[in-house]
């Protein structure tokens, strides 16, 4: 055997033996168990009956109370994920909380796992305070090595951030919104001063719009280093959401609504499960 054929024959069997666990690893049919990570919009914040708290059971990804999750989508095909929902987000959280909930998540040891995660990170108290684009591939990247590394099996769902530009645009005439914003003083960084037409302000917003396109952009580029993982395609930012889409009580976070046409749009350009 020539010394070319030699090194190409080691060369295919390196990248066999390298691939061929996690291909293996990839699991088919319906998940058994299911763990969600993420920030408020995940745990479905001000939902529920009572104002300004989570309410998990409408979470868009693991809510058992509503049909239309992915929970309940994947429990109508199959009865052994009953119970075995879990949702690890947490409000307020930014990516640098993603680590924190993968090892959690890991415990778990789950087959099905979503991420929505880094509105937080645009949303800042103001345009300097959002997360750097370096820092941000970063801290999800190592969210990404937990979650693979710990549960190398387990298909993964990364969904793109939401274009919190556009919830300027169907709501900064709404004067209650206004009060909301004022009030609750989310997303300063985009919705300061929202009735103002001067040009820095409309350059700010585009600026921190860019920055979600940016962070999409990462969240792309790392899931597809990774066998188990999907991205949505961006299907969540490009999504024309409304005015029905947004909680009348502070005018930030999806309402049920929101929630439902969440799942909707996230199942269609997620995992094709099959039985």
């Amino acid at each position: 055997m020539s010394s070319i054929v030699k090194r190409r024959f080691v060369l295919i069997a390196l990248v066999v033996f390298a691939a061929g666990p996690a291909a293996a690893s990839a699991q088919t049919g319906y998940p058994n168990s299911m763990a969600a990570t993420g920030d408020s919009i995940t745990r479905a914040f001000n939902t529920g009956l009572v104002p300004y708290t989570d309410a998990p059971w409408n979470s868009w990804s693991t809510g058992a109370l509503r049909p239309w999750t992915h929970y309940r989508r994947i429990l109508a095909a199959n009865p052994q994920i009953f119970g075995r929902n879990y949702n690890n987000a947490r409000s307020g959280a930014q990516m640098n909380d993603l680590d924190r909930q993968a090892n959690l998540t890991v415990t778990q040891g789950v087959e099905y796992v979503t991420i929505l995660m880094g509105a937080n990170d645009a949303c800042a108290s103001s345009e300097a305070a959002m997360t750097p684009v370096a820092v941000f591939r970063a801290q999800f990247q190592q969210g990404m090595n937990t979650l693979t590394g710990g549960l190398p099996g387990a298909r993964i769902l990364v969904v793109s951030i939401p274009d919190i530009y556009r919830l300027w645009q169907i709501a900064h005439n709404n004067p209650r919104a206004i009060l909301a914003w004022r009030i609750t003083g989310f997303c300063r960084s985009m919705l300061a001063r929202p009735t103002s037409t001067a040009p820095a302000d409309e350059a700010r917003r585009q600026r921190v719009r860019q920055r979600v396109v940016d962070y999409n952009a990462q969240l792309e580029q790392v899931c597809a280093l990774y066998i188990q993982c999907r991205f949505d395609g961006n299907a969540v930012f490009e999504y024309p959401f409304g005015p029905e889409h947004v909680s009348t009580r502070d005018y930030f976070h999806p309402s049920l609504a929101g929630q439902r046409t969440l799942a909707d749009v996230t199942w269609a350009a997620g995992y094709q499960f099959s039985g």
